[in-house]
């Protein structure tokens, strides 16, 4: 037995020794999902692997090549590119073929590799559908299918949107299911080519350097083959008449391969050429060899920019304007799910390819039974609020918080340009302070006769002293190098939480209160304070959360942060990173983290935690039974440092945002909506072989929401579902940067925040004395 199947089994039988994974607390509500039920009446299918000398890149000639042969192989089959599948036995086999570009002979060989039972099917049928979606007319861009001949135009950002779907078929527990979603696709009017020369034409002398900035990271697609890469490099010293060797060992340029393979004409000859390197898994897709490094060149001119760039995601004109086409509310996704397998139905072609594999597909999207959770008690000091919309910022403005920290040694550091403001600023901070119950004092009043970085690194050094609290900073514009270097001083040398204000967000005077009583919430959290909290019931409780900043692109290391409870509201936390190689997921410096925390909670609690759940944010399908298996050794075998006795009960919940599952609230007229904050699917669209659960936590009023995926991969806790579930909502309460509700649980939410601080800002390991305060938010 392979690991990978003994992790994967450890899973299952997780499952299997519930008595149930479905909860029952809670009141009743009318759900849809985008899932359409799929029925197959298919015996036996075999798989063969398809190889082609010499070597052929684009799959549509290979599927040209292969299907030259139907004579042999038939008419029913679903082939998609690599491995083809037929319903019935044929033997292994060669097949001579003819290149149509260049009229070249092409063997084609097939090997049978198994035979699939029909419950082993799952990307049989996925091929299938990918087959259809090509009869749609659709065009695959990476995993999912779009259609260029509906796109929509925003010419005022150079921008194209392609609209689509993602369509995937698994085993769920309801059944065979087709999972589908409306999607879309952003794409540059501009080629990479076109980045390029305006760069030059901006700045002659460092141009290679803007460029490589600018460029490294992106994705691209090539619309040759519809294909998507990262650009990881820039190669100056190449261009499109250099030569490289095909797989056969024969040399040919990058112009005489583009011209014969894709009937492609490079006009530029002396532009450079863009490096991207595969990941390990298309590499191993690719049959490349252990420990030799494959590149891909690609040609800027022929190589279009997908997605946003950050300056785009920073442009609220660019959002909005994009809004107005990808925004789409539930009715509207529901329609259009509606609509696509309609369109299905409607294609002579497709019936017939859908009744040679009798497959038989649902007109409609399932409608399945959820639970509301209802609202929380928020407690604020002296007082609950029962807020109806899951939003209580208006409320814990105007009440004392449970925990206030008194402001007694400040300094705020501003340019003499900013005087007026920072003295509205000061001024609204005593206003508003004394509605929470915070006391503060007059701060030292640093002013700066410039605005550059040397400036206030000077004046924040000097003034830093052991009493001193807090030190804000009053910066006149956005810069991230000065932003930078005043956090590694506060976060890394100096051990001193600090405030960053841009002087524009305090400008306005009808918004300066609104604006400042979140800064004063703020500050409070970073001291050391609590804002509010919820009942919760389990005692001697620690829960943690994970999450990975990765900065591959640039080379820099991966952040791993680990945010755990300390006390018994779950209102005070403990943080720690360690650094990790580029692209590393797994956190091999885990149980450092673990010990320390395990060690505070101690000296916090004077006993030893007796249950610990941990939410691990930033898991990818591939790698849960890893975390459910190296991850959770890890963190077991910590516990022997605090006694051979010691055995707490341990549950590992892998927390999953980036999903395509939606959930929609049908109302008694069938109009769909979003769901209310609290909704919870554990049934039906769940997982065959995992205890797993969807959960609605936040309130959304634009557009359609997305739920979150909870995946419980190992669980020592004896707890019912319910327990786990509830627990899971509680905790989205319990961020203290929003006050309401949020997508994650706040130990993932604040450990999110500590890795991107770390990651992107200090790029070292922040002060041990600043661990036990929330300085990062």
């Amino acid at each position: 037995m392979t690991p990978d199947t003994s992790v994967t089994d450890k899973m299952t039988k997780l499952h299997l020794q519930k008595d149930k994974k479905i909860g029952v607390y809670g009141q009743k509500v009318n759900l849809s999902s985008n899932y359409v039920r799929l029925q197959c009446d298919t015996s036996a299918v075999y798989q063969y692997a398809v190889s082609y000398e010499p070597q052929i890149d684009s799959r549509n000639m290979r599927a040209h090549l292969l299907y030259q042969h139907n004579d042999v192989i038939g008419s029913v089959r679903a082939f998609d590119g690599a491995t083809l599948y037929l319903p019935v036995k044929v033997r292994s086999q060669s097949f001579q073929s003819i290149r149509p570009t260049d009229k070249s002979d092409v063997t084609v060989t097939i090997n049978l590799v198994k035979e699939l039972a029909p419950e082993a099917c799952v990307s049989v049928y996925n091929v299938i559908f990918r087959r259809i979606m090509d009869k749609l007319k659709l065009k695959q861009v990476g995993r999912h299918y779009f259609d260029p001949s509906r796109s929509v135009e925003v010419p005022q950002h150079k921008l194209q949107i392609w609209p689509g779907y993602i369509t995937a078929i698994q085993h769920y527990d309801g059944g065979l299911m087709l999972q589908t979603d409306i999607s879309h696709k952003v794409l540059c009017y501009e080629t990479i080519l076109d980045s390029m020369s305006s760069i030059i034409q901006r700045n002659r002398q460092n141009f290679r350097d803007i460029c490589t900035r600018e460029l490294i990271g992106c994705i691209v697609l090539t619309r040759y083959n519809n294909k998507t890469y990262r650009i990881d490099d820039i190669a100056w010293d190449k261009n499109p008449q250099c030569k490289f060797t095909l797989h056969n060992g024969q040399e040919t340029s990058f112009v005489d391969y583009y011209r014969r393979a894709y009937n492609k004409e490079i006009r530029d000859l002396n532009q450079p050429l863009l490096i991207s390197r595969p990941k390990k898994k298309d590499r191993n897709r690719q049959g490349t060899n252990e420990g030799q490094e494959e590149v891909i060149c690609l040609v800027p001119e022929l190589s279009f920019r997908t997605g946003l760039t950050d300056a785009m995601r920073a442009d609220f004109r660019v959002m909005k304007d994009l809004a107005t086409h990808t925004r789409i509310t539930p009715n509207q996704r529901h329609y259009g799910l509606k609509q696509f397998v309609e369109r299905l139905y409607s294609s002579p072609e497709i019936l017939e390819e859908l009744q040679k594999w009798n497959i038989i597909l649902d007109k409609n999207p399932i409608m399945l039974e959820g639970r509301c959770l209802g609202q929380e008690k928020i407690h604020v000091r002296g007082r609950t609020l029962l807020p109806q919309i899951a939003d209580w910022g208006r409320e814990v403005c105007r009440e004392k918080v449970i925990s206030a920290v008194d402001l007694t040694d400040w300094v705020v550091v501003f340019t003499r340009r900013d005087a007026q403001k920072t003295t509205d600023y000061i001024q609204m901070m005593f206003q508003v302070t004394r509605q929470m119950g915070i006391n503060i004092s007059d701060p030292v009043r640093l002013e700066l006769q410039d605005d550059r970085t040397e400036s206030y690194l000077r004046v924040i050094r000097d003034a830093i002293n052991p009493r001193l609290q807090l030190v804000v900073i009053i910066f006149p514009t956005s810069r991230d190098d000065r932003y930078n270097a005043v956090k590694k001083l506060c976060c890394h040398e100096s051990a001193v939480p600090s405030q960053v204000i841009i002087a524009k967000t305090i400008s306005q005077a009808n918004k300066l209160r609104s604006v400042v009583q979140k800064i004063a919430l703020q500050i409070n959290c970073k001291l050391g304070g609590e804002l509010w909290s919820l009942d919760i019931p389990p005692k001697n409780l620690m829960v943690v959360g994970i999450d990975v900043y990765h900065d591959s692109p640039r080379g820099k290391k991966s952040i791993g942060a680990f945010v755990a409870s300390t006390n018994r509201t779950l209102t005070r936390w403990y943080s720690r990173v360690c650094f990790q190689l580029p692209g590393q997921e797994l956190i091999d410096g885990l149980r450092v983290c673990f010990i320390a925390a395990i060690k505070k909670y101690s000296e916090v609690n004077h006993c030893l935690p007796e249950k610990i759940i941990i939410f691990r944010d930033g898991v990818g399908d591939g790698q849960l039974g890893m975390v459910a298996d190296y991850e959770q050794k890890q963190l077991s075998a910590s516990f022997a440092s605090f006694g051979a006795d010691y055995n707490p009960s341990l549950a590992i919940v892998v927390v999953q945002k980036r999903i395509n599952t939606r959930i929609l609230a049908a109302d008694h007229k069938g109009q769909m909506n979003n769901p209310a904050s609290g909704v919870i699917v554990d049934h039906s669209i769940t997982r065959r072989d995992c205890y797993d659960f969807f959960l609605v936590s936040q309130h959304v009023r634009q557009g359609t929401l997305t739920p979150t995926h909870y995946v419980v991969v190992h669980d020592t806790t004896g707890w019912i579902p319910d327990h786990m579930q509830r627990l899971a909502y509680k905790l989205t309460h319990l961020y203290y940067n929003w006050p309401g509700t949020v997508r994650v649980p706040a130990p993932c939410q604040y450990a999110h925040k500590l890795a991107y601080l770390v990651g992107q800002n200090i790029q070292r390991e922040p002060h041990l004395s600043l661990s036990d305060k929330l300085f990062f938010l």
